[in-house]
């Protein structure tokens, strides 16, 4: 089992951050970075949006990053660990724009970018962007195809209804030769992506005890070559339910019982999770918060490693 990290700071739905959270400026958070560097976590995540609509502010609040944006800096704070996003939403942005955010990451990271991409969910945030928000699934498959010619062809090539290019030449290409590439969503279209071109899934509202039968619906595409596939459930996840929502999952909150942990990883892996985060117990300040890393990095890491 992999353990990743949220970085802090970078949202403020009520359900996932904790008050001391909002007193956190670049300076803290570039100073918990440069400690979880060193404790074996395997990347640190975050999200994004652009707009939140006024309505919305309650569920999902205000602060958001750009996604690729943020985890630039947090490429530069590192060495080691990998930087990732949870999620991107993919048809916000063009297909060559999203391409070249992720191949520069990407090489300024030496090969530590792992984009998580889904369609999104936020409809106002679409039209407020113009992007329109029903063909967001068809743009989606053909952003991917655009993306990955871009990546991987000597002398890219596609001709689609959103995307076009030919005669150009692309870089930086992935500097280990490859970018891994995962998909975000719980319904039969994003899994059939995973299998058609991922390197793995990760579920938002799906429960764990679903996750086998849902990697067997991904493998038994025809799409499917064999190739290893990841499993990322960050548990915290349980929290909340579509459109940012609190599902009332008080239970899932961490403590300091080291081997509650490790059952939890023990548990997730039994059903299939290969990637999760270990739940943050309530806080005080950022000083805590930082022991709790330490102690996540000496006494759970290893033990499920």
């Amino acid at each position: 089992m992999k353990i990743n990290m949220a970085i802090p700071r970078t949202l403020e739905i009520p359900a996932l951050c904790q008050p001391w959270e909002k007193g956190l400026g670049a300076a803290e958070v570039k100073r918990v970075m440069r400690l979880v560097d060193t404790l074996g976590f395997h990347r640190a995540v975050l999200g994004e949006h652009f707009l939140i609509p006024i309505d919305h502010i309650a569920l999902s609040g205000a602060f958001w990053h750009h996604g690729t944006g943020a985890l630039s800096a947090v490429a530069g704070m590192t060495d080691t660990i990998h930087v990732s996003s949870s999620i991107t939403i993919l048809p916000l942005q063009h297909a060559i724009v999203q391409a070249k955010a992720w191949s520069t990451l990407d090489w300024y990271s030496e090969g530590r970018a792992i984009p998580v991409v889904a369609v999104g969910w936020l409809k106002d945030e679409f039209e407020m962007l113009g992007v329109p928000f029903h063909e967001r699934g068809k743009m989606m498959d053909e952003y991917v195809q655009a993306i990955l010619a871009l990546w991987y062809e000597d002398d890219p090539v596609f001709e689609g209804k959103y995307v076009r290019f030919r005669d150009v030449r692309y870089e930086p290409k992935p500097v280990k030769g490859r970018i891994p590439l995962w998909f975000g969503g719980d319904s039969k279209e994003p899994w059939k992506r995973v299998a058609k071109w991922g390197d793995g899934w990760q579920p938002a509202f799906s429960q764990p005890e679903k996750f086998p039968e849902i990697m067997d619906f991904i493998r038994s595409q025809p799409e499917y070559d064999g190739r290893p596939l990841g499993l990322y459930f960050p548990i915290e996840s349980m929290r909340i339910g579509e459109g940012h929502v609190e599902t009332g999952a008080d239970g899932i909150v961490g403590s300091w019982d080291a081997q509650k942990a490790i059952d939890l990883c023990g548990w997730l892996t039994e059903r299939g999770v290969t990637e999760t985060n270990i739940p943050l117990p309530p806080l005080r300040d950022l000083e805590e918060y930082l022991d709790f890393l330490r102690w996540v990095g000496a006494e759970v890491i290893p033990k499920v490693a």
